[in-house]
Formats: C-alpha cells, structure tokens, sequence
C-alpha cells in the first residue's frame, strides 16, 4: 500500500472558507478511482509562518493507481485549489510505502 501526503498550511483569513471547500475536495480526489480512503488530520505544531496545518492522507492500493492518479488527475484537482486560494495555502506533498502495520496482540488475561 501507498500513502499519498499532502500537508497544507491554511492562512487564517481563509480558513474557515477552505474548510468547506477541502471537505468537497477529498471526496473528489476519491472519485477518481486511484484511492481506497483518505484521513485528514491538524498538524497539532505552531509555525511561525501562521496559520493551521493539516496532513490529508491518501491510501492507494499500489504503485500503479498512485501513478495513474498522477497521470490523469492530480493537475486538475491541484489547479482546482490553487485557483480559489492562491498563496493563501501552501502545500507539499510525500510519498509513503507501508512497510508493515502491527496492531496490539489481544491480552487475553
């Protein structure tokens, strides 16, 4: 599985307006098909540029449909935002490969 991680730092004087709009935008981002879910959560640091920074979480089955994501969608629904906030939003994205998860081991005690 693959993780795809946009985090966002939202300037006060639009955030309450792109808290609407992201919550429209992940559903869209699901709709193209490359994705199984996405997590978006607050970044819980103060920078000292301002604002509040959230990490939205995209998990991609494999490679390939993270790639096909890029191919066929990502540039329109990146336009889409940079469009309606400009520099009010500034973002960098990551790459993560799930290595292996581990959940606790039920104590049956």
């Amino acid at each position: 599985m693959y993780i795809y991680n946009v985090t966002l730092n939202v300037d006060d004087s639009i955030h309450d307006e792109w808290l609407v709009w992201i919550e429209k935008h992940i559903p869209e981002v699901l709709a193209t098909g490359h994705f199984l879910s996405a997590r978006m959560t607050q970044v819980l640091v103060e920078e000292e540029m301002g604002g509040t920074t959230y990490s939205i979480q995209y998990s991609a089955k494999n490679r390939e449909d993270l790639d096909n994501y890029y191919k066929f969608s990502a540039e329109k629904l990146r336009s889409d935002g940079l469009k309606k906030f400009a520099d009010k939003v500034l973002a960098f994205r990551t790459e993560l490969k799930v290595i292996k998860e581990f959940y606790p081991v039920a104590n049956n005690n």
